[in-house]
């Protein structure tokens, strides 16, 4: 099977990420923070079996977190078969106290919903998120380039720059001209917003 983003066809990566990181969900070992060791395991998963070019980090918890309930329903594939058969009870602060053993119900857990959800993971995160993610680099390279030949600053300054003209329908507001950028003449801001609003679809009120 051909290695890298564009020639995942479902398998092995997604079938091996499944297992390791719904397992450790399920089985929940931690008080907090076992939903986001759940998607780091993913990450790193697919990362180690060479899913996607090495430095690149596939977005696939945006993915994920952006359609709770289809997450939610591949958590519940498995939870919601297991609770009828957990004898358990809660005291008055809501922790659980289990009377039953319930090993056998995780020692061959059927992953195969789990794994279907996280290849639909995948294909939503290749056709969506990471289309997204690439088309806003492009557009902040060329925000970028078209800066630097305005004003001669550091790139964490274009960055900035970029940023608060973002958040501000493609203008700079007077308070973070004043704060950060009191330098620039008027024209140079101007050009400026003109090259982010170009490349990002903003438009000045």
């Amino acid at each position: 099977m051909a290695h890298g983003v564009a020639g995942h066809m479902g398998g092995e990566w997604d079938t091996a990420a499944a297992a390791v990181a719904y397992g450790f969900v399920f089985l929940h070992p931690f008080e907090d923070g076992n939903g986001r060791m759940h998607r780091f395991l993913i990450h790193n998963i697919l990362a180690r079996r060479g899913f996607a070019p090495e430095g690149v980090m596939f977005p696939i918890s945006a993915s994920m977190l952006k359609n709770p309930a289809d997450y939610d329903a591949s958590l519940e594939a498995f939870s919601r078969q297991l609770m009828p058969l957990v004898e358990y009870s809660l005291d008055e602060d809501g922790r659980m106290t289990v009377h039953n053993d319930t090993a056998l119900w995780y020692r061959y857990i059927d992953m195969t919903p789990q794994a279907e959800a996280l290849f639909r993971f995948i294909d939503r995160t290749i056709d969506t998120e990471l289309a997204s993610e690439l088309a806003f680099l492009a557009k902040y390279d060329k925000t970028k380039n078209a800066i630097q030949e305005i004003a001669d600053m550091p790139d964490r300054r274009i960055d900035l720059f970029i940023r608060f003209c973002l958040q501000n329908n493609g203008r700079l507001s007077a308070r973070k001209r004043a704060s950060h950028f009191d330098y620039l003449s008027d024209e140079e801001v101007a050009r400026m917003e003109q090259a982010v609003q170009s490349a990002y679809g903003g438009t000045a009120d």
